[in-house]
């Protein structure tokens, strides 16, 4: 059993805002929220427990009940120590008949980006060994300084030094016991559990993941506009391993179905027994930026199959030209399109994906981060496409309706070659690769995601 325990004991003092830092809202929900959801929503884990500040469990609950948090199982109070903390977890579980078979992912409630990747590997490495630490390699040159902190001692060879971040985890006997050993040091000074394990059961191997420079810890008051600029990049990627066989029976509806990857998309999915309809201007006479015409193509499909699984919307409009260039015709179009369509198609889907709880997928660019020129609007609409995806996953998250958008780099389509002409083999993305990751997403149990597809 994998026993998630979110560290929250901490008042927050460094940041200086009068409250406990994970109760600071970012992306719309506080810290608190986001790193829970992180390991309830993840396979693996099979319990949840919050060690909180006894002035601030109450908070905790009502978000318990809020958020319907169903793995977490205990909210306990927290000590003024983080070693205290990491003890009354333990000690809650102390008379479990199978605490040989219990693993303790512990993990700091202000790091809430953790990816699922960090946590996979994490409890996948505790097949193997006793403990395991997540860390990064130090990119900065650290200095050892006297004790007047004013001059240097020594310079430890980078190379060897990683910067530690958490979950930390281990088997539940094992940190049970370097926390005995612990509490009978009369000059116990801890930093983390690792640590603990370190000092006191000094031959046990604690293996090394692999983290990331966006599993960040909220610390300090310029963090919160880090962490919120993360989680408008916050990207994620479907398992690889997903085959496409659950496609058999459902009904898919491409709007763009026409070329390039939504094109694609049907292809493949129809050879895995799905039900494809596609929709567009060229096909059907179909036009995205007409909220009746998407109502009436979605109306028909579900009166012939009964529901519809999948919405997909692939349609959009490029023109690479100077802003100063376009006439207002072009200019409305772009916008109907590539942003008023979206909206369109993603509110229309809602009543039938609603129903199926399945999924809607959107299409971003890279050039969401950051505007380019010569396609002004097409990058600012791009980028209006993820702020509307991540929004609308949290309105609807209580509707069991999930919806992403896919964020290709360049890659092979025809409105791509009709406004960067012949590029050379190799430095674009296949359609039928996006076209697959996207499908894989579709058949995804996230929300709220960009996915990214790289060369």
């Amino acid at each position: 059993m994998n026993v998630a325990i979110i560290l929250a004991g901490g008042v927050g003092s460094r940041l200086g805002l009068g409250k406990p830092k994970q109760f600071m809202k970012v992306a719309g929900k506080t810290v608190l929220e986001h790193t829970v959801d992180a390991f309830q929503k993840h396979n693996l884990i099979d319990e949840i427990v919050i060690v909180m500040h006894a002035n601030y469990v109450h908070d905790a609950e009502s978000m318990l009940l809020k958020n319907h948090w169903t793995k977490v199982k205990r909210i306990l109070n927290g000590g003024s120590e983080r070693y205290e903390s990491s003890l009354v977890a333990i000690k809650a579980y102390e008379n479990t008949s199978n605490k040989d078979q219990i693993n303790f992912i512990f993990h700091d409630a202000v790091r809430p980006l953790v990816s699922k990747r960090i946590i996979d590997e994490t409890i996948s490495a505790l097949s193997n060994y006793d403990a395991v630490d997540v860390a990064i390699p130090a990119v900065d040159t650290i200095i050892e300084v006297d004790k007047s902190k004013k001059f240097i001692n020594s310079i430890p060879n980078r190379s060897f030094l990683n910067r530690g971040q958490t979950p930390q985890a281990f088997k539940y006997t094992t940190i049970q016991r370097a926390y005995e050993l612990a509490m009978r040091d009369s000059h116990l000074q801890a930093t983390d559990d690792c640590g603990i394990v370190r000092k006191y059961l000094p031959k046990t191997e604690i293996y090394v993941v692999q983290g990331a420079e966006q599993n960040i810890k909220l610390t300090y008051p310029e963090d919160i506009y880090v962490l919120d600029k993360l989680f408008q990049l916050k990207s994620t990627e479907p398992d690889r391993n997903i085959g496409f066989e659950d496609l058999k029976g459902k009904v898919l509806v491409v709007f763009g179905g026409n070329s390039g990857i939504g094109l694609d998309m049907i292809n493949i999915a129809k050879k895995h027994g799905a039900h494809c309809y596609a929709f567009s201007r060229s096909i059907n006479n179909t036009d995205i930026s007409d909220v009746s015409d998407v109502e009436n193509a979605l109306n028909q499909v579900y009166v012939k199959e009964g529901k519809v699984d999948y919405v997909v919307n692939s349609a959009a409009v490029l023109n690479k030209e100077p802003i100063m260039h376009l006439n207002n015709r072009i200019i409305n179009s772009i916008i109907d399109i590539d942003y008023k369509g979206m909206v369109n198609v993603t509110v229309a889907a809602y009543k039938y994906i609603k129903e199926s709880k399945g999924a809607i997928l959107q299409f971003t660019s890279s050039s969401y981060t950051r505007g380019r020129a010569n396609y002004a609007l097409y990058s600012s609409t791009k980028a209006a496409v993820v702020n509307f995806v991540q929004a609308i996953a949290e309105e609807w998250e209580q509707d069991n309706i999930r919806i992403n958008c896919i964020n290709p780099q360049r890659t092979k389509t025809p409105m791509r070659t009709a406004n960067f002409g012949i590029e050379p083999e190799g430095t674009l993305l296949k359609s039928e690769d996006v076209a697959r990751i996207s499908l894989q997403t579709l058949l995804s149990n996230f929300s709220g995601n960009v996915v990214d597809v790289k060369l």
